[in-house]
């Protein structure tokens, strides 16, 4: 059976090789819990105080944890923190990809909750990510004490990104490189050293891995408005793959209590968003 994340066994190795060099620099203590799932085995770092409140991280798609790495040692002053690896996506979880539609992720993110001995926990989602938490927090409102939500797929349009960069592929590196910063924005000049690290891991993640091509459910107006727990979403007025004026307007309508950020200037990528979610997180999901 063919892999349905890496295109070969070398790609995943380079990419597991870069992936444990960024585990090897993470700030705070950590445990390595490796769940068993209806989706297979799941790949968890755990950190920050046991007695803490819970938060479980949810990274977006062509990623793993370690995209948490610049937040971390913020969030785990006050929180206990569950980075969870997608299924399906470049980290240390099963290789399988389930079709999106119906409450197959929802069952998976039950057997986690349950596996890490949580009852309830706030959501920290990206991307794709951020559409496993909303839709978790749908099915499951009774375990999601609060939503924090960078870029969410889900909410607004997905727009057609691979069609309007198909050009850009037959340019080589150049090519690729427009691509990136059409996503993520223009690289800054220089990188500190945790950020390098990451870099690199995206670049063999990039190289190595087959991207999903699929289309994201999207929340309704009814589930959307039946969301009754803190929730706050993050979006970049420039981000390609998402319709960002959308989510705002759709959140807006049909869920008021909800604090939006609109950062008018932002890609798909927003960084420096760590202290706006803590502060969030304190206010909403924080111990009484």
């Amino acid at each position: 059976m063919s892999d349905v994340v890496f295109r070969s066994d070398a790609g995943a190795d380079e990419v597991m090789r870069e992936y444990r060099a960024v585990l090897d620099r993470w700030p705070v203590p950590k445990q390595e819990i490796e769940l068993s799932t209806s989706q297979g085995s799941t790949f968890v770092l755990a950190c920050g105080p046991q007695a803490a409140p819970p938060v479980v991280l949810m990274h977006g798609a062509q990623a793993n944890s370690a995209a948490w790495l610049p937040d971390i040692a913020l969030w785990a002053s006050r929180f206990r923190l569950y980075a969870v690896d997608m299924p399906g996506e470049a980290g240390l979880s099963a290789r399988v990809r389930q079709p999106l539609a119906g409450d197959t992720h929802a069952r998976w993110l039950d057997d986690v909750f349950t596996g890490l001995g949580l009852d309830r926990a706030a959501l920290v989602g990206t991307s794709l990510g951020g559409w496993l938490a909303l839709d978790y927090a749908v099915r499951r409102p009774s375990r999601a004490s609060a939503l924090a939500l960078v870029c969410p797929a889900g909410i607004g349009r997905q727009k057609n990104f691979l069609l309007s960069v198909a050009p850009y592929l037959l340019l080589g590196p150049w090519g690729k490189r427009k691509i990136f910063e059409k996503v993520f924005g223009p690289p800054p000049k220089q990188l500190p050293p945790d950020l390098e690290a990451i870099s690199r891991l995206i670049d063999s993640i990039g190289r190595a891995t087959r991207p999903r091509v699929i289309k994201i459910p999207r929340i309704s107006d009814a589930a959307l408005e039946a969301l009754a727990m803190p929730i706050l979403a993050i979006v970049g007025g420039r981000d390609v793959l998402i319709a960002s004026d959308e989510t705002r307007f759709r959140l807006a309508r049909h869920a008021p209590h909800a604090e939006v950020c609109f950062i008018e200037d932002g890609y798909h990528f927003l960084p420096d968003q760590a202290k706006r979610i803590l502060d969030f997180l304190v206010r909403s999901a924080g111990p009484s």
